[in-house]
């Protein structure tokens, strides 16, 4: 299940980045971000900063929830030494893409550059693309094959059909 977990995170990153990418409510995020840093101290500044710091909560813990759906699903789990939360994830993972996303705004090539790699031990190079580079590199720096999981056919299966159906998406 290595290779198609994967190659989950090597589509989905990309999907991800482009969705965001694409989003004017995206560029308005950006925006809003930016203004509030050049908001004189004051009400509205405080205001405006916790509006955002509880978007931000809420977004890093749908996302968190998310990669803790999935994980659990595909059979990995936070490897105990790590000393992370899927919360810690989800903003690395966030961060790295909205960094890519910002970056892409002025330099294009972001969006459509692909390198040829085989990483985390693959057999065969596939075409990657930054983002899902970035994120996979974060991901699996935190993640590892859960011992306690068992692959057969019928697991197989499973995970199959809650990909297909995503299941994994609503809990």
């Amino acid at each position: 299940m290595l290779c198609a977990s994967f190659e989950l995170v090597r589509e989905g990153a990309l999907q991800d980045f482009l969705s965001i990418h694409g989003s004017t409510e995206w560029r308005t995020y950006l925006a809003l971000h930016a203004t509030f840093q050049g908001l004189p101290d004051g009400e509205l500044r405080e205001e405006v900063g916790e509006v955002l710091a509880r978007s931000e909560q809420n977004f890093v813990a749908g996302i968190a929830a998310a990669y803790e759906r999935l994980t659990a699903l595909l059979g990995y789990r936070l490897r105990p030494d790590a000393g992370v939360t899927f919360e810690t994830v989800a903003l690395l993972t966030g961060a790295t893409l909205r960094g890519l996303v910002t970056t892409a705004l002025s330099t294009p090539d972001v969006a459509t550059r692909r390198v040829s790699a085989a990483p985390f031990g693959g057999a065969e190079a596939a075409e990657w693309s930054l983002p899902s580079l970035g994120i996979a590199t974060t991901l699996f720096a935190f993640l590892e094959p859960d011992p306690g999981i068992e692959w057969d056919d019928d697991r197989a299966a499973k995970v199959r059909r809650a990909l297909e159906a995503e299941e994994w998406e609503s809990g």
